[in-house]
Parts: C-alpha cells; sequence; structure tokens
C-alpha cells in the first residue's frame, strides 16, 4: 500500500466544509419544512465528531455499531419538543453521519486489505454515496405513489411484503420523541422516569467489570464480558424478526469460536472479506428475490409470513383506555 499515493487532507476538509455550509443553508431558508434552527445542526455536528472515534473503536473490535438514535433524539426531545421534522433531522446529522463516517472507515479497512488505491476508494465511495442517495430517494418516492396502502398495516393483506417495518420504526420515533417528547414518557409529566436510571448503570457497568478484571486476574472469562455487544445488540430488535438473531448466532458461533480457535490463520486471513461478503450476498439476494418472485407476486405461506398471531399484541397499556376485545389497565 506504500506504493499508492495517500488522500490529501484537503479532499476531506472541503467535503466537511461544503456540505456543512449546504445544511446550513437548508436550516436557514427552509426552516419552515425542515423546522431545526441553525445551532441544532452545530449541536449534531459536534455529537457526531465527539462519538465518532469511541464508536469506531468498539466497532473495529467487535464488529458492533452501538447507535447514537437514542441519545440524539432524547436530547433534542427535551431541548425542542413538539417539532418532529426536527427531531429527524437532528437525529440524521447527529447520529446517521457517524454511522456514515464508521461505514467509511470500515469500507477503507476492507480496501486496504484487498490492496486497493486509497485515492480510488475515496472517488468511488464519493460517487457511490451520490449515486446511492438519488436512486434511493428516485425508488422510495416511485413505491409511494405506486403501491396502494404501502406501510398501512390495517389496509395491506395479511401477507403483503409492503408493511414497511423499519420505516415504522423510524416514524413512530419522530411522533414518541418530537411530538409528544420524552418529558412527557420519560420526564416528570411521564409514567417511565425511572427508566433514565439506565443510563447511568450503562455508564457504570464496564467500570464493574474492569474491577471485576482486576479483581480476579486469573479468571479469563471476565474479559470476554463486552456490554456495548450485549446491550447494543438489542437496539435492533425493533425492526428485526427473531430468523435475524438466529442467523447471527450460528454464524457468529462458527466463524467467531470454532474457526477462530482451530483455525486462526484461515480466521485472521479471510473472515472480515467472510462478513463483507456475506453482507453484499444478503442485498443482491434480497434484490434478486424482488425481480424474480416479488414483481410476480410469488411468495411462501407459512405460519412465520401471515401475520401477527397474538391478538393483544396491537392493544394499548395506557391507564382506561377502552378497546373492543382488549383488557383495561
Amino acid at each position: 500500500m506504500r506504493r499508492y499515493e495517500d488522500i490529501p487532507s484537503w479532499w476531506f476538509y472541503i467535503l466537511l466544509a461544503v456540505t456543512l455550509a449546504a445544511s446550513l443553508i437548508l436550516c436557514i431558508f427552509l426552516n419552515d419544512q425542515v423546522q431545526m434552527p441553525w445551532w441544532g445542526l452545530i449541536f449534531a455536528s459536534v455529537i457526531s465528531f465527539t462519538f465518532t472515534l469511541p464508536i469506531s473503536i468498539i466497532t473495529a473490535t467487535t464488529n458492533q455499531t452501538p447507535g447514537l438514535n437514542i441519545i440524539t433524539e432524547y436530547v433534542m426531545g427535551i431541548i425542542y419538543p413538539g417539532r418532529p421534522i426536527a427531531n429527524v433531522c437532528f437525529k440524521t446529522y447527529g447520529y446517521m453521519s457517524m454511522a456514515q463516517a464508521v461505514s467509511f472507515l470500515s469500507d477503507f479497512k476492507l480496501g486496504h486489505y484487498m490492496k486497493i488505491p486509497p485515492r480510488s476508494m475515496f472517488i468511488v465511495q464519493f460517487l457511490g454515496t451520490i449515486i446511492a442517495g438519488t436512486v434511493n430517494i428516485a425508488v422510495a418516492w416511485w413505491l409511494l405513489t405506486s403501491i396502494t396502502n404501502i406501510c398501512q398495516d390495517d389496509l395491506l393483506p395479511p401477507d403483503s411484503p409492503w408493511t414497511c417495518p423499519g420505516d415504522r420504526v423510524f416514524f413512530d420515533a419522530s411522533v414518541i420523541w418530537g411530538l409528544v417528547g420524552p418529558k412527557r414518557i420519560f420526564g416528570s409529566l411521564g409514567n417511565y422516569s425511572s427508566m433514565n436510571w439506565f443510563f447511568l448503570g450503562g455508564a457504570i457497568g464496564p467500570v464493574l467489570v474492569w474491577f471485576l478484571h482486576k479483581a480476579f486476574p486469573k479468571q479469563s472469562w471476565i474479559p470476554l464480558i463486552n456490554l456495548p455487544v450485549l446491550l447494543g445488540a438489542t437496539g435492533a430488535m425493533p425492526p428485526a424478526t427473531p430468523l435475524n438473531y438466529n442467523a447471527w448466532i450460528i454464524i457468529g458461533t462458527i466463524f467467531n469460536f470454532f474457526v477462530f480457535r482451530y483455525r486462526k490463520i484461515w480466521w485472521q486471513r479471510y473472515n472480515y472479506i467472510l462478513s463483507a461478503a456475506l453482507d453484499a450476498g444478503v442485498a443482491f439476494m434480497a434484490v434478486g428475490l424482488y425481480f424474480t418472485l416479488g414483481m410476480e407476486e410469488k411468495g411462501i405461506d407459512w405460519w412465520g409470513t401471515s401475520g401477527e398471531h397474538c391478538k393483544l399484541a396491537t392493544c394499548p397499556t395506557a391507564k382506561g383506555i377502552r378497546v373492543d376485545g382488549c383488557p383495561i389497565y
């Protein structure tokens, strides 16, 4: 890799300046639509910049990327309540920009392993981001205007693939944190203020593991306790299904335990590339299944695709709310 020219720092500086300037223009001149003031953009950028390095270290050592989505939504909901679009924009700049930076570094790491010139990697990443963003918006707009009742569970058939679980979680988060506000849920006006103690528990947890390791240095299993992995993995539970976790556990156990222990040279050389190949395979398979089966309206009808089997899953839990067929709390 020393034979290749390194990326000039001013490439990054110019890209940062242009994106910040465009974002400031958006917040100032289109504030009636985005709802977020200019200082919210600066604050979100500071949060993203502060957390990029420690979360990159966690990602590099555990292959798990803890999200700042709850923190950014919570903070903006406290500071600027009643504005869901502003909350979403703040989360985008404070959390997703950090996540994209970590993904950018991860791709550079893969490119380093594959001996790809750094400047070529930068250019491909830059162009790929522009193309992917444009195509993503175009496809999303096309789906919203061409599929009837998309993302509306009560109007779609039970086996419809257009339920939008990930987008629904994003929308629900904007309502909970931005419109209703954390003060009415986790603050003085809500019923779940005791949940805030878990922030303190999350901060103390790694310190306790460190003290246990120092107190019992001969116990080799204590350093293996990784709270960011144990707690951060639950962040994907709302849109994911049990099948996702089963696949992660099986693949992770095989390659990060058995192969790591008994075929370490193979693991050192190919495991990271295997991870990228599995991600790419899922993406290509999703596209292939859509064009081969989805457009032909062919699918598999079994228990796992026939909707929610618990009749009480959609019942409200707030006190005094009456709904036919649901218990009253």
